[in-house]
């Protein structure tokens, strides 16, 4: 037994043929025989993610994705698993790919594969080649063209603009849920290159305020307890950034007890850091004397080699933003350091004086990499994402120029509203005396466009 799962591990999905139940064989993953465990993985999400079951309840009767093609980019999770199944209800083909090498959960893609509703190229480990070569299969595939994108990261705009720049006379828009690929696509924007309108719902308050902070909160504990089994209790760290990641992370190491220092370059993020009790420092003058370092900036070369260097014996590093470019890793792939893999997404790097830092998913996205992330904040953010694809792909002709947009605020509010139900929580309303008071409408939106 032991001498086949290792033979499985060898053998490349690109190298498998591969069909389902039903003989179909579009779709490329580790192994179709893991498909029941994936459907009950899937099962439980739904049971934490009501929204979207409720846009899947209403849907029985319209379609308003009806003739979308959706090809999208994300991490293949069961919660991604019950989005995508969820835009198939509401009408749409898709085709998918991870947009990260390690979060794709095998089971889940094999039940996506099982069950036909998303063509999946994706399996967990894969290198950099296959990563490329999987968004290749999803975009490029003869008599199917897509018409939405959704992507977390922007590679999968990036690899259409690259290769396929004509396929966009045919796509409606995209919808990017990342820090990083939104600067993309406002980098595109600003270069006069974004040829279709895109939706940001990385900024929208139900994706900033729940996705990042209430996500992380929870999800950095559980990352580095699975990988390392420290005590943070007494323990030093040092976030770097005090974004919604950052605010996240903070207070759930002071909640159990550990020293937090914040680097900020931002002057208002640093004001709140101070006002919520952490140390403003600059890394250098902590580095020598922290027990953890974590990132999320967002940024790149946050942890260079001179940082690591200065580091003390026995230092976990790690990432919670979305790319691999804040701690140089590269840096340290050199003939005096000493690699060794202690177990899957944990490496101990060892320097010529015995002196080791262990270094987490290589500098990956902690959370996805090495743990779960908890159901319900993905519930809202992936009904956001859906609603965003419903907006684009059913908006009139000119309502949306070639330009980046943020969640009108009604929709923001409407996927919040759909999660309330869950809690048993009882809005109050306005009067119509109170509604003219303050110059609202009673059903809102209660909040003005630019509020995050």
């Amino acid at each position: 037994f032991i001498s086949q799962v290792h033979s499985d591990d060898e053998t490349s999905p690109r190298d498998k043929q591969q069909k389902n139940s039903k003989g179909n064989g579009d779709f490329c993953i580790k192994n179709i025989k893991q498909a029941d465990f994936g459907r009950r993985e899937i099962e439980i999400a739904e049971q934490e993610m009501p929204a979207l079951m409720a846009l899947r309840k209403r849907a029985q009767g319209e379609k308003p994705l009806a003739g979308a093609k959706i090809v999208g980019c994300t991490h293949i999770t069961a919660q991604t698993a019950v989005l995508m199944e969820t835009l198939s209800a509401l009408g749409a083909q898709c085709r998918w790919a991870a947009c990260n090498i390690y979060s794709t959960q095998n089971e889940v893609a094999a039940a996506l594969a099982e069950g036909g509703e998303a063509h999946v190229f994706a399996w967990k480990g894969e290198s950099e080649d296959d990563f490329w070569w999987c968004i290749d299969r999803c975009v490029n595939v003869e008599g199917w063209q897509p018409n939405m994108i959704l992507d977390d990261g922007g590679d999968l705009t990036h690899w259409i603009y690259k290769k396929y720049p004509s396929m966009f006379k045919k796509i409606k828009g995209i919808v990017e849920e990342s820090v990083t690929g939104v600067h993309r696509l406002y980098q595109l924007s600003k270069a006069g290159k974004l040829c279709v309108p895109a939706m940001n719902v990385n900024d929208s308050v139900t994706k900033q305020k729940f996705d990042n902070l209430y996500c992380c909160r929870e999800s950095i504990l559980d990352g580095l307890k699975r990988t390392t089994d420290v005590m943070f209790g007494g323990k030093q760290v040092v976030v770097c950034g005090y974004g919604e990641v950052g605010k996240g992370c903070c207070a759930a190491l002071k909640a159990m007890g550990s020293i937090v220092y914040v680097t900020e370059i931002d002057p208002i993020c640093a004001l709140q850091a101070c006002m919520d009790g952490f140390r403003l420092v600059k890394l250098t003058e902590v580095i020598r004397q922290v027990d953890i370092v974590i990132t999320c900036t967002g940024n790149k070369n946050v942890v260079v080699r001179e940082n690591l260097d200065r580091m003390k014996n026995g230092c976990i590093v790690c990432n919670m933003g979305h790319s691999n470019t804040e701690i140089d890793v590269a840096s340290l792939r050199t003939p005096e350091l000493t690699w060794e893999r202690v177990r899957s997404q944990v490496d101990h790097v060892i320097w010529p004086d015995g002196k080791r830092i262990v270094l987490l998913a290589e500098g990956r996205l902690l959370n996805l990499s090495c743990s779960t992330v908890p159901t319900f904040v993905l519930s809202i953010t992936a009904t956001t994402q859906a609603l965003a694809l419903i907006e684009l792909y059913n908006a009139p002709e000119g309502r949306y120029k070639q330009d980046v947009y943020l969640l009108p605020k009604k929709m923001d509010e409407y996927v919040a509203s759909l999660h309330l139900p869950t809690f048993d929580a009882h809005l109050t309303e306005l009067s119509d005396e109170q509604a003219k008071y303050l110059g609202l409408n009673k059903n809102g939106p209660f909040k003005p466009n630019y509020y995050r």
